[in-house]
């Protein structure tokens, strides 16, 4: 099987959720070309996985201090040439084309009548379930921006529809975890704001990444530069994880039990909403501005919550292969059932038949 794979590039957890997939989609025997958009080519990094890949500029959003900008977004964008790729690109070679949240692979397959895949968390918006944020523009970004005719939805819970949960990497358990080691991902804030956040908290060793250079180094913040082996052996380590209110690094931190604080961005449909469901199932404590305050009480009084989740990706790429493309198969009812929750039997519960 040919498959052409859409990945929007412009946050890391795409790419993550990419890299667990490359690898068992090709020992299942398909032959797999990815497509990266949203972000410059030359920042990708760490690409080896993904053999020869393809790249367009594709769309993305703009922030600004916390907060998404429609007008940077709007001018940043080249959206003739957006058009041109989505029209130029050659899907005629592939048996199947799936796209997550990538715009390119998504409107060309839509153009030419061809059904594509969506796999990510954005589709999982396709269902009812913790939403806030949400507004008449949210909606139509969410659900025009990498459309899919079939579609795999991931999150931490079911909220009895079906949907998956996340699709990660499984990390081997640390050999032992730091209590004052924080690690701090906050690539769409102010990095002399963040800097300014952390300092007064010296008992504390923070390693931050995303942040960019910065002037002020106090000793106990330790400003990283970009690096996939780096940050995943300071997440297995560290005994919490403060970052924005995105998908893929919650899951992770969850995974492995780490204490979570998030920041969602301001005029986010998608961040706000995975804050709000975070608090709603327990997961983790959210601050709605970079707060020194929040960020005290949770260093003292935060506590952990682990769920681990099973080899998601394995199920999808057997589910692939087969061919069927069907969502309301047993098959996510099991998947469910393997998810191990520590403090509860909630997560383990199934979504009900009906509702498959």
């Amino acid at each position: 099987m040919k498959i052409l794979y859409g990945v929007q590039a412009t946050g890391n957890g795409h790419i993550t959720r990419a890299r667990v997939m490359a690898p068992l989609l090709r020992r299942a025997g398909a032959d797999v070309t990815f497509l990266f958009t949203g972000r410059p080519w030359q920042n990708l990094f760490d690409m080896e996985v993904f053999g020869e890949f393809e790249w367009r500029p594709g769309l993305t959003f703009r922030t600004e201090t916390g907060h998404v900008s429609y007008i940077k977004t709007a001018f940043h964008n080249n959206l003739p040439r957006f058009l041109a790729d989505v029209r130029r690109l050659e899907l005629e070679a592939y048996d199947l084309i799936i796209t997550d949240f990538e715009p390119v692979t998504a409107w060309a397959a839509r153009l030419r009548g061809i059904r594509a895949i969506g796999i990510g968390h954005q589709y999982a918006f396709e269902f009812p379930i913790p939403r806030t944020g949400d507004d008449f523009l949210a909606r139509t970004i969410m659900k025009q921006f990498a459309p899919a005719g079939t579609s795999l939805g991931l999150h931490w819970h079911h909220f009895d529809q079906p949907i998956l949960p996340p699709i990660i990497e499984t990390p081997p358990e640390p050999e032992r975890v730091i209590e004052n080691k924080i690690l701090v991902y906050l690539p769409f804030e102010d990095a002399r704001t963040t800097v300014r956040l952390l300092r007064g908290f010296k008992g504390f060793q923070f390693y931050v990444y995303g942040a960019g250079p910065v002037a002020e180094k106090p000793e106990h913040i330790h400003i990283r530069a970009p690096s996939r082996g780096g940050f995943h052996q300071d997440l297995r380590d560290c005994a919490g994880v403060i970052c924005n209110a995105g998908f893929e690094l919650a899951s992770e931190a969850l995974q492995l039990g780490k204490k979570l604080l998030v920041k969602p961005l301001h005029a986010q449909m998608e961040q706000l909403s995975n804050a709000l469901a975070l608090e709603q199932l327990g997961l983790g404590v959210v601050m709605p501005d970079l707060d020194e305050a929040s960020v005290a009480f949770w260093l003292k009084e935060g506590r952990y919550r682990r769920v681990v989740y099973p080899q998601v990706a394995e199920a999808v790429v057997a589910w692939l292969m087969a061919g069927d493309w069907q969502v309301d198969r047993p098959w996510i009812d099991a998947v469910w059932e393997r998810v191990i929750d520590e403090e509860g039997a909630h997560m383990l519960a199934a979504p009900s038949r009906k509702s498959a």
